[in-house]
């Protein structure tokens, strides 16, 4: 349970055990310091009651010695005298005590003096017995001192100035760890955009951190904007030379099938120059959101696909409104129509509404995907071979770009083989708030 807890929890779970464990010692030092005080205070009371008691029934007459004890007794110090029988012996021996009180009147030492603690019988008795002369026996019973006892009272006393101190500490940590939360925030959106600084305070440890992570943001910015420019670069540069290969091509006296053999295969240079340079295009990002109508859109795309010739079915509502960017989030839309029309042959699209969110489930009935590799269709450059067929166009990027773009728009992407055959691919948006008038 421990390694759950945060810094903050940490520094405030060992204040707590070093305020604990100070409490807990002061008050056992203070419980001993009490009861030490009250044992003197009842070995000195029990001391002087028997002095008195036995100097007395010494002087009395056998007969009379059982009506002078009670005489003698009082309401917190009793007597009674036998002329023989058994001694009690119930209890906790008090041999420190029994000790004190011979110290302190020697007398008593030949008196085979016995005490007791009855801890169980309310408020502690302490109860004994001692051997006259005559070797008759003279029994007591007391209670002891009341020791300073730790009530509600008390223990608040103690611990109210502990629970001041781990409040101030408590505010003081926090203080201490702001800009580390900050950092922590930040370091969420690295790469998402162009870098922040932060400002550097705290303790120097700190402020030695975000000065750190401030270079640290900035190399990375600069290494991603150069492998974009560098990748644009490449991708813009080779559509010159494929254009003049596709010139040169329709002027070459070949046949028909081998020019279009030649054809598809520079069409497909041209796509996988095309996805790549969408994936690494990050213009849109910075691109604000707009109000678009999710099912106009996507009715639309599987209307074109339908007229092209594509078995392309759309189901479900004919209005929905989200925040998105559009370019972004057609050509995602477009990546999952043409994919599952690919594979499979035939595409269903449904636009439903879930609360407060609208999906749109793209469904085929191809080969579906591995359940070991879900995860990996997502990585760029990965092409699932055993999954798909080999004859497939691109770089296997299209689903890392729809990915990309719905993420963009703050919706999450779903991926999941039909038990019937085929693959489902779930696209959730949140839905877009009602414009004031």
């Amino acid at each position: 349970m421990f390694r759950r807890f945060g810094l903050p929890e940490r520094l405030l779970a060992i204040l707590l055990l070093v305020a604990g464990v100070d409490i807990a010692a002061n008050t056992l030092l203070f419980e001993r310091a009490s009861q030490l005080a009250s044992r003197e205070d009842d070995a000195a009371h029990v001391a002087e009651h028997l002095m008195i008691a036995s100097r007395v029934l010494e002087r009395t007459p056998a007969a009379q010695r059982d009506k002078a004890a009670q005489v003698l007794s009082t309401k917190r110090f009793t007597f009674a005298w036998q002329a023989t029988g058994v001694r009690p012996t119930e209890g906790m021996r008090l041999g420190p005590m029994q000790q004190q009180v011979i110290a302190l009147t020697g007398a008593l030492a030949p008196a085979d003096l016995q005490l007791y603690l009855q801890p169980m019988q309310g408020p502690d008795i302490i109860q004994g017995s001692m051997l006259l002369s005559d070797r008759s026996i003279l029994q007591f019973r007391t209670r002891a001192s009341e020791a300073w006892t730790l009530n509600a009272v008390r223990v608040a006393s103690l611990i109210l100035p502990t629970l001041v101190l781990v409040t101030l500490a408590w505010v003081l940590f926090r203080a201490t760890l702001a800009p580390l939360r900050t950092l922590v925030r930040a370091s969420r959106m690295v790469g998402a955009g162009p870098p922040d600084p932060l400002e550097e305070r705290g303790t120097s440890e700190v402020r030695e951190l975000i000065h750190a992570f401030n270079e640290m943001q900035q190399r990375i910015h600069e290494s991603m904007t150069n492998r974009t420019q560098s990748m644009l670069a490449i991708g813009h540069d080779l559509r010159t030379p494929l254009s003049r290969l596709q010139l040169r091509l329709e002027n070459l006296a070949i046949d028909e099938e081998t020019r279009a053999d030649m054809a598809r295969d520079l069409g497909e240079m041209r796509h996988m120059l095309e996805s790549l340079q969408a994936f690494v295009d990050s213009g849109g990002s910075r691109i604000p959101g707009e109000r678009i109508d999710l099912a106009v859109m996507t009715q639309t795309l599987v209307d074109t696909a339908a007229d092209d010739g594509c078995d392309a079915t759309y189901r479900g509502l004919e209005s929905i409104e989200i925040m998105a960017r559009p370019v972004s989030l057609r050509r995602a839309l477009a990546n999952l129509i043409e994919n599952a029309i690919h594979y499979a042959g035939s595409v269903t699209v449904t636009m439903r509404r879930d609360g407060d969110h609208a999906e749109v489930v793209v469904e085929d009935d191809g080969p579906g995907i591995p359940e070991d590799r879900m995860t990996d269709v997502f990585q760029p450059f990965v092409r699932l071979d055993t999954a798909r067929s080999r004859d497939t166009p691109g770089m296997g990027l299209g689903l890392a770009i729809v990915r990309r773009a719905v993420q963009l728009d703050n919706g999450v992407l779903h991926l999941r083989n039909k038990p019937a055959g085929g693959l489902a691919i779930t696209l959730r948006f949140p839905i877009a708030s009602s414009p004031s008038h």
